[in-house]
Formats: structure tokens, sequence, C-alpha cells
């Protein structure tokens, strides 16, 4: 450990450049001589055991209080298995997990207890007051977390080390060896890492097992990169709620119970803020493997459908208050999981999206669910239908698709779904199914997702209530035959089809349709139709 610390020191020097790399401007600023800076401080030299079985709560706090009364640095966990509860993080923070350093959530206490393991609890849940209605549970809360901090600065979180979340819940409740958990419970962990309010944050390298509710709940948080992550999870992976220039680059994320990147923007600051100026790039979701075989890359297939209905995918919403705005998605994988999702059914402003370069096989109900709805989770007075318009969806192939269920895009009467563009897209399904004439559920209120809205009449699309629609260079093509249209359209204004490739049987069915227009398309003969209902081609 000495050779390390002082191979650092004469890499970076002792001035104030060097000082500044390690975040500790203020002794550099101060004149203070650089061998009185140390550049890390080890949990070791805390008192922090390492060794699975005592809890290292206070020496690891110890350490994070004694670097950060020293103006900022680098918190070092080398290898050992770092028992704790939560984790309090402070401005001008590096916490730097080295290969072998494994943090360990200890045990949260029992239905009925006040304690977990060694006697030890997790910092309880603030309140949230009169906002914690407006959102799920685990939005409303961050202290009752594994590593939590309240409007922080220049923060970091990476290396090579693994955060297990073991003794934490997943939501309001968890069975786990026959025994429930509950989220509520005053001391019970319920999420890995969440920050709120919160600027400059750096999270990279490490990887999470079991991440309890969410593996990462960022709130507020500004000026944010999450790279090279690996997440084998429970519940949710990473969710962004209410953030602003965000880059999520080169992470691999597996959760088949619930999301595994999922943008929001919740109520949960007391105010609608939009997550915005964001990009998720190189990225792999999946819901099919069996827990923790992602991380050590075994990739077990995990087989048993009554626990596993494989979500896993990257999802904005369903918290949507504050709106989406100027995102992009390219060069992503999803497997055996959801489809991509796109939400606003709190009020959002969901707009100027651009999604490219994404493949997808096995997934697991449609490839596409692009909602607007009206379920209005917010403070009456101010919470209005929102927008979901400017979406660019590109160079997309999706395989082996489970067919019940279309690509949805639906808003609801008198809120169009707006100005969509569709190109280079080549979905295969498992196909099959019977013609079918069922009506589709509005569903205005409740809670998003293609689930709720049962098989479609479509195998290909399943368009409602848009207006300014372009397809271009689009196949669908099912393995076995599928007696249903291709697409189904229903109140939708003004659009264009150009090089559709569909099975002829037919290819389109419309009702309540206006300005369509077909062109240079397997999936028919060219025609432009000023009104179109009941019809089929």
């Amino acid at each position: 450990m000495t050779e390390m610390m002082t191979g650092r020191r004469a890499m970076i020097g002792g001035g104030a450049l060097g000082l500044g790399l390690l975040g500790l401007g203020a002794q550099a600023a101060s004149g203070a001589p650089s061998h009185a800076v140390k550049p890390f401080f080890n949990v070791y030299d805390y008192g922090a055991a390492g060794d699975g079985k005592t809890l290292d709560t206070a020496a690891i706090n110890r350490a994070i209080g004694a670097c950060a009364a020293a103006g900022g640095g680098t918190v070092l966990f080398p290898a050992g298995n770092f028992l704790t509860f939560s984790i309090r993080l402070k401005s001008h923070i590096h916490l730097l997990l080295a290969q072998g350093a494994v943090i360990i959530a200890a045990d949260s206490p029992l239905p009925g207890e006040t304690t977990g393991s060694g006697g030890g609890r997790y910092d309880d849940a603030e309140s949230n007051g009169e906002f914690e209605p407006y959102q799920d549970f685990g939005h409303n809360h961050w202290q009752n977390s594994l590593i939590w901090g309240v409007g922080l600065q220049d923060v970091a979180i990476t290396g090579p080390g693994l955060i297990w979340g073991r003794g934490l819940s997943h939501g309001r409740e968890v069975r786990t060896l026959g025994i429930r958990f509950h989220a509520e419970q005053p001391g019970v962990g319920n999420k890995a890492i969440a920050l709120k309010n919160c600027r400059n944050v750096r999270l990279a390298e490490f990887s999470i097992l079991k991440g309890g509710h969410f593996g990462l709940l960022l709130t507020a948080v500004d000026n944010l990169i999450i790279d090279s992550l690996t997440i084998d999870t429970e519940r949710d992976g990473i969710d962004i709620d209410c953030c602003r220039n965000v880059r999520v680059s080169n992470c691999a994320v597996n959760s088949p119970w619930d999301d595994g990147i999922c943008p929001k923007s919740s109520f949960a600051l007391g105010y609608a803020r939009a997550t915005e100026n964001l990009a998720i790039t190189n990225c792999y979701v999946s819901g099919c493997w069996e827990l923790g075989t992602l991380l050590d890359g075994s990739f077990k297939r995990n087989l048993d459908p009554a626990y596993s209905p494989r979500n896993g995918r990257i999802k904005l919403g369903t918290e949507s208050n504050g709106g989406f705005k100027n995102i992009t998605i390219s060069n992503c994988v999803f497997d055996g999981c959801g489809g991509l999702a796109l939400e606003s059914v709190d009020g959002a402003l969901l707009e100027d999206i651009a999604i490219t370069n994404i493949t997808m096989r096995d997934i697991q109900n449609c490839p596409f669910f692009l909602r607007l709805g009206a379920r209005l989770r917010g403070p009456k007075a101010a919470t209005q239908v929102g927008t979901l318009r400017r979406v660019l969806i590109s160079n997309l192939t999706a395989y082996n698709n489970d067919s019940k269920q279309a690509s949805i895009i639906s808003g609801i009467p008198g809120f169009a779904v707006e100005d969509l563009k569709f190109s280079n897209i080549f979905l295969d399904h498992q196909g099959g199914a019977e013609s079918a004439k069922v009506a589709v559920p509005e569903n205005e209120a409740g809670y998003p997702d293609p689930n709720r809205f049962g098989q479609t009449p479509s195998h290909g699309f399943f368009f409602r209530h848009v207006r300014n629609l372009e397809m271009s260079h689009v196949e669908v093509r099912p393995a076995k035959a599928d007696a249903r249209p291709a697409l189904w359209l229903e109140d939708v204004k003004r659009c264009d089809f150009f090089a559709v490739t569909t099975p002829p049987n037919p290819a389109f069915a419309l009702h309540g349709v206006s300005d369509f227009r077909l062109g240079w398309s397997r999936a028919g003969q060219d025609i432009a139709l000023a009104q179109a209902d009941g019809r089929m081609l």
C-alpha cells in the first residue's frame, strides 16, 4: 500500500495541478506542502476489518469524514469484504473500489425488529412531505440506502470493485428465504446508491449485484457521467430522474423483474423538472439471465416464467411529470427483455428524441411502446396532459419477438402523438396468430404498460391518435403466417408510407384515417386517400 501511495505521488507530482486532480485543491490553494497531504484515505487505516463479518460502517464514514475535512480526496477500498450499513457521501470525495474490494450491504432488520446485522440499521427514509403521493415509495427517499448523498458536488465512485446489495429490500416487499422485508420499515435499506440535488458526478467501472429497488437512483443530478458499469439486479438498474447533461455509456444491465435503464421525471423534488440533454450509448440491457450470471459471465437462462417477466428494457417513464427533452439513444442491444418504451402520462413534455442503431432479440412484448396518456399523478391544478412529439427511430432490427402485440403507438382522444419518423426498420416476430377482432382499450388513466392493452388486431404496428407519421424502408416479417393485418391505423391524420414491406393479408387496416399515402411499397399499390374508414389495403 505504501508503494502504491508513493508511486501515485510520483506520478502526479506535488504541485497544485496534481492536488487538483485528486480533488485536493483546498490544500494546494493554502500552500500546504505536498508531503503533508494524504492522496488516499485507506478505510483500513480508519478501523475497517474487511472480513465480511465485522460491521465497517463507522470506519468507512470516519474515512470519508477525514477526507472531507482535508478538503477532499480519494477514499480507498483495497481488496476485502466490507460489511456496512449506510455510507454517507460528502462533496469532493472519490470512492475508489480496488480490484477485489466488495462493499456488502448488511442485512436489514426483519419485520418487527429495529436492528439488523450486528445491531446496526440503515439510515431512516426522510420525509418528502406533501409530495409523497405523486410517485412510488422509492422515489421519495434517498437516505435509506447503502450509499447516499444529498446536495453534493464533485463526487465520484469508480474502480473495478463490487457493490453487493445483499441485505437490501427490492421494492415494497421482497420474499427472501421465506421472509418479507418491507421497504417502508425504519432501518431497512432500499437502494444501492442514491443521490439527490448533486452536480459533477462520475460513476464508472464498478459492478452491482442485487441493487435493491434501484441500483442507482439519481434525482436532480446534473453533469453526470455513468460509464462501464455492470449491474445484475432484481429491480431497476439505473434510474435517471430529473437530471440534466447526462452521459450513459458502455453499461450492461440485467434486470429480469424490472427496467434496465430508466430515465424518469417525477415530482419528488416538489416541482416539475425535466430530464434533458441525455445520451445513452453502447449499452446492453437484458431480462433473460439468472441473477448474477451476467456478472460472473456464465449467462444462464432464467427459464422460470413465474419469477421472470423478463423486463430489462430502456424506458422513459413511468414517472413523467417534468418531461424528457433532447435525448439520444444509440448503439444499444436489447436481449430477452421488453422493448423500448417512451411514456408521458403525468403531464410530461416528451419531445426531441432520436433513437438509432438498435438491435433486439427475443423481445417479450413489443419492440416499440410510445404512449401519451392521462394518469396525471401530480398536483391536480397543475398536472395536465403532456405531449409526445418529434421522435425519430432509425436503423433498428428486432428478431424473434413475441407476436401477441404489435408495436403500440397511442395517444388518447383529443391528444395525439405527433411528428414521428420510422426508417430502416426490420421487425421479425414469431407470427402464427389468427385473425383477431379485438377492441384495444384506451386505458387513458391506467398504468402505461403494453400488457395492459392486451392482444392487438395487427401484428406489426398499432397506431392510434397519431398526427404526422412517416415510415420508410420498414419491413415486418412474421416467421409463421399471421392472419392479422400488419399495420392498424385508427384516428391517424397525415401519414406517409414509403418502401414498406409486409405480407399482403391485408397489409393495412384504416379506421378514421385522413391524408394517407402509400408509395413504392411491396405492402400494396401506390395510393393516396383523403379519407378512409373501415378500409383494408
